[in-house]
């Protein structure tokens, strides 16, 4: 299986890692079933986060006794040092390990860094002292913070969305990465589920000047799994057809759109603006019928009560105006209807 050294952290990882965000989604048992095939078809790097409800406890079951055999990294939201403490002993217990590999800050709005006020990195630092974390990351989707990151030489790793619909700034990020030979971690390298093609999205990672980009597949269901672990057998080379088909995604999906990231939520007036903000590209990109249920026509109906508060487009990451987005889907949808 092809591996990636994570920068000075000299972690070496499977190419196809597993997102641990999915498997939320179904049981304990069907987890740990596909958490265990995962590692024994050969992928070493689980990513997940104190954030995704119970999927750290889920990977605890599946590798309470092969700990050592593969790098496990989670994730904190905190804001201050006592939420840190809390978080790191919640996610050790769940992990049922003594340590973690790699401890990343949840995109946070800003870069935390020494006297900061926050205490956050100094916490970092006292954890990875005790053993408790071996790695200090970072995660964000924020070009800003990701720039800051990098430069302030604090962190050994940086998870970012990338995918075959990176802008130059993106590529860069992982350029600047690769020099400061600090851990390149992509995340949404399906970009929230916009891209279809996963061989495309593989054999893009796989070029060369993305020898340390370590993506990490979002995975729910076996025949995912198997998908991108066909991919290690059979690695899908960039032909002219894959390329003419990114080609095509990118112009299609250029400029402003909904990634799903979800940072905005939760909403006031109770819409689920991570799908309902791009709902013009869902019914556009995957089949139309369930997105035009009853169920469905009812979350877009939810629109029509925006408060325009705003506060979705202060959180987003990216600086959309939400609001606007969301009536626009919204017209669109109804042609569809």
């Amino acid at each position: 299986m092809q591996k990636v050294r994570l920068g000075k952290t000299e972690l070496e990882v499977s190419k196809n890692g597993f997102g641990a965000l999915p498997i939320q989604r179904i049981t304990k048992a069907e987890a740990v079933y596909l958490l265990q095939k995962a590692f024994y078809h050969g992928i070493n790097y689980f990513d997940t986060a104190r954030a995704y409800s119970d999927s750290e406890e889920k990977l605890g079951a599946a590798f309470s006794y092969t700990r050592e055999k593969l790098v496990i990294s989670t994730k904190t939201t905190a804001q201050n040092e006592k939420d840190f403490w809390k978080d790191l002993d919640e996610s050790l217990l769940k992990l049922q390990t003594d340590y973690i590999d790699i401890y990343q800050f949840h995109n946070p709005a800003f870069c935390p860094r020494p006297e900061d006020g926050t205490g956050l990195y100094e916490a970092a630092l006292k954890a990875k002292e005790q053993g408790k974390i071996r790695h200090i990351g970072i995660t964000n989707h924020r070009l800003a913070v990701a720039d800051e990151a990098i430069a302030s030489g604090l962190y050994e790793t940086l998870q970012f969305p990338f995918s075959y619909l990176a802008a130059e700034a993106d590529i860069k990020l992982a350029e600047q990465c690769k020099d400061a030979d600090m851990g390149f971690i992509a995340m949404k390298g399906l970009s929230g589920g916009l891209i279809h093609n996963s061989a495309a999205a593989y054999a893009f990672m796989a070029q060369p000047q993305f020898s340390n980009v370590a993506p990490i597949w979002g995975i729910q269901k076996e025949n995912e799994l198997d998908e991108f672990l066909s991919y290690e057998v059979c690695p899908p080379q960039l032909t002219k057809e894959l390329q003419e088909e990114i080609a095509k995604d990118r112009e299609q999906l250029s400029g402003d759109f909904c990634r799903g990231c979800g940072y905005c939520m939760p909403c006031p007036a109770g819409i689920e603006i991570n799908n309902c903000a791009r709902m013009s590209l869902m019914l556009r990109r995957a089949p139309q019928t369930a997105w035009l249920s009853s169920e469905w026509q009812a979350k877009m109906q939810k629109i029509d009560g925006c408060m325009h508060c705003n506060k979705c487009m202060k959180k987003c990451p990216y600086g959309l105006n939400t609001p606007e987005l969301l009536a626009k889907n919204y017209e669109d949808y109804k042609t569809f209807l």
